[in-house]
């Protein structure tokens, strides 16, 4: 959803991005907790605040793609790392 976000799609997309984010960062830093991670803990918590829908953070389009593939990179290699508790 993340790398789809580059692309001009309506606003609810991205609210609805906003939340799955929100949601999956959210459980990802309750996750790194539980393995006794807390650098990953810090930075899902920051990229739950970012993406959170209730009180949204307005940036523009091409600083939204950065993070966006920033974020999709850290999802991806949380994945790995999170995964075995290391």
């Amino acid at each position: 959803m993340l790398l789809l976000g580059i692309l001009d799609f309506p606003y609810a997309y991205y609210t609805l991005l906003r939340i799955v984010v929100t949601v999956v960062s959210a459980f990802a830093a309750y996750n790194a907790v539980e393995n006794d991670q807390q650098p990953w803990m810090i930075i899902f918590g920051a990229v739950a605040i970012l993406f959170n829908p209730i009180i949204p953070i307005y940036l523009n389009k091409e600083i939204w793609v950065v993070i966006d593939v920033i974020v999709a990179g850290l999802f991806g290699v949380s994945v790995f790392v999170l995964k075995d508790g290391k």
